[in-house]
């Protein structure tokens, strides 16, 4: 039987580290609720239920399937959408460039693009802010 050519050799094992290390994001990611998930290595998206005409802005709950968020601007000439994002950013501690709105712009059920943060910190930081 005739040696195993390097090459060859050398691209199995580059494949065994890369499926370990997609196992390894898979189980950092199997905690998070459906409502978090991430788009490419730097991006999260949040799907959330806004509630507009609230008198103050706050989460009301994260739930598997959406993240309640009481908003406190009316939904007229985009005023709740852009509320909703500054809230959005100020939770998550991110800038506000940061924090877009993916879909949903006219409905109350919206898909938030956040760039440059991990699933686990924006988890975190709306688990946190939802029991304050």
């Amino acid at each position: 039987m005739a040696p195993a050519k390097k090459g060859k050799a050398k691209a199995k094992s580059g494949e065994s580290t890369q499926s370990s290390q997609a196992s390894t994001n898979k189980t950092q990611n199997d905690n998070l609720p459906s409502c978090i998930r991430v788009v490419s290595s730097s991006s999260v998206t949040i799907t959330i239920h806004a509630k507009p005409g609230s008198k103050v802005s706050s989460i009301t709950d994260v739930s598997d399937e959406v993240v309640g968020v009481q908003i406190d601007a009316p939904a007229k000439d985009g005023e709740a959408n852009a509320a909703l994002l500054e809230y959005i950013s100020s939770v998550l501690g991110v800038k506000r460039r940061q924090v877009s709105i993916g879909s949903g712009s006219k409905s109350r059920d919206k898909v938030v693009v956040v760039e440059k943060v991990t699933p686990q910190n924006v988890f975190n930081a709306l688990d946190k802010a939802s029991k304050s």
